[in-house]
């Protein structure tokens, strides 16, 4: 069936946190707004980000911040400017969440938690006056190419299909990683077919496949590497991560997976190097591991004077030629950098967020799309990708902001 409605609406598709921020944003201006969601309820990829602890933002100098959208900066930074990493824990606190900055600098509400600060933001929206839709699959436009009337859109229900002609919608339909939690890329094939440029959606933020050996696979499934750093590509980090049945995955892999990513696809597989041993000097290493031995077994050497077992022993077994370890010079190069081949990112549907999306060739700086008068973009959806620590969040409310303010000056 097709509804009409007595005066114009906004339709935002989306109940993700770009989505709620323009509803947000559009009913504090008093627009009579309509959220479509096609899960049973809302922002369930943001409660899953705040399993172990939501991270709302980060601390760190706004020019820093800035940095970390890579080569998107330049076209984030306007709408970063506007509501960034501060202004994010004023809206927080607004919610009646006070936020503190951790350790390594990222900004958490008391308490931790992702589930009470999306009902109260729900309370609010719903107390603004804004009408929430669940169940409601947006499956396309209906004749998009007569903008004279406006764009109708349609959705798939489970009581059939509904037709809505807004005055004005803002897609918020999220990236591809996690469709079990809504974010499924379904629109992109929509777009696409209107001739919106798309960049195709990949994996970030995500971990990656190593060819481990069967013994090294069964024995270290899930043991945690701490402290270690990664080098790649002139950049160095340290923190930790896991190896898993597949390979590699963890906050220390995921700062790299941009960078990885992109010469998987270029070279084949990408070479990191890890130091396992960064509280220790080469020297240091080298002077230890030529103590002799004696009756000790080497597994047990290397555990008294490098401190090396478990899986970080298991590494240099698994990836140094035997030869080395009778020499204490290449046993100690090797804990100090020992190459660890990369082969393929994981799925894009096992990753934490997405890279590509609509291109913002395609929108004008409102985030309205040039071929559809009155159609906005915002969230993951759009073509930027940025690491974990806030950026990812601070990013969606920003572009879900400035898609609501374009909305509204739209409709005049």
């Amino acid at each position: 069936m097709e509804k009409n409605t007595t005066k114009p609406f906004i339709a935002i598709i989306g109940g993700g946190p770009a989505g709620l921020m323009a509803a947000e944003t559009l009913s504090s201006a008093g627009a009579d707004v309509h959220v479509y969601e096609a899960m049973a309820t809302p922002g369930r990829k943001f409660l899953r980000a705040g399993v172990g602890g939501l991270n709302l933002t980060h601390s760190e100098p706004l020019e820093v911040f800035l940095s970390r959208y890579g080569s998107r900066r330049e076209r984030l930074e306007p709408l970063l400017r506007t509501f960034g990493p501060e202004q994010v824990r004023q809206w927080a606190a607004g919610l009646g969440f006070e936020t503190f900055i951790g350790t390594s600098g990222r900004v958490f509400p008391h308490g931790m938690k992702a589930s009470p600060i999306l009902r109260a933001w729900l309370n609010r929206l719903e107390n603004a006056g804004v009408t929430f839709h669940y169940g409601y699959r947006w499956v396309g436009f209906q004749h998009p190419e007569t903008l004279e009337s406006g764009v109708a859109i349609v959705f798939e229900t489970a009581d059939g299909q509904e037709i809505f002609r807004p005055g004005a919608v803002i897609l918020a339909l999220g990236g591809g990683s996690w469709p079990r939690l809504g974010s499924t890329g379904g629109w992109v094939s929509i777009l696409l077919e209107h001739g919106i440029p798309i960049a195709p959606l990949k994996p970030s933020n995500c971990g990656f496949d190593v060819a481990w050996s069967d013994h090294f696979r069964t024995k270290f499934d899930g043991a945690p590497l701490r402290p270690v750093t990664i080098s790649f590509n002139g950049s160095t980090r340290q923190g930790e991560f896991i190896v898993t049945r597949e390979g590699v995955e963890g906050s220390l892999v995921y700062s790299f997976s941009a960078a990885i990513r992109d010469e998987i696809e270029s070279a084949g597989k990408a070479l990191v190097l890890l130091d396992l041993a960064p509280d220790w000097s080469l020297e240091k290493l080298v002077a230890r591991l030529s103590i002799p031995r004696g009756s000790r077994t080497m597994s047990h050497h290397l555990e008294k004077m490098a401190g090396m077992k478990g899986v970080k022993a298991g590494l240099l077994w698994e990836f140094v030629p035997r030869e080395d370890f009778s020499s204490p010079e290449k046993l100690a190069a090797a804990i100090k950098a020992l190459p660890l081949p990369l082969v393929a990112p994981r799925p894009l549907e096992e990753a934490i967020s997405s890279a590509g999306g609509v291109m913002f060739d395609a929108l004008d700086a409102n985030l309205m799309l040039l071929p559809l008068s009155g159609v906005f973009c915002a969230g993951e959806m759009l073509d930027w990708e940025a690491p974990t620590g806030g950026y990812l969040l601070t990013a969606c409310l920003s572009t879900g902001l400035r898609a609501a303010q374009g909305a509204l000056a739209w409709l005049g």
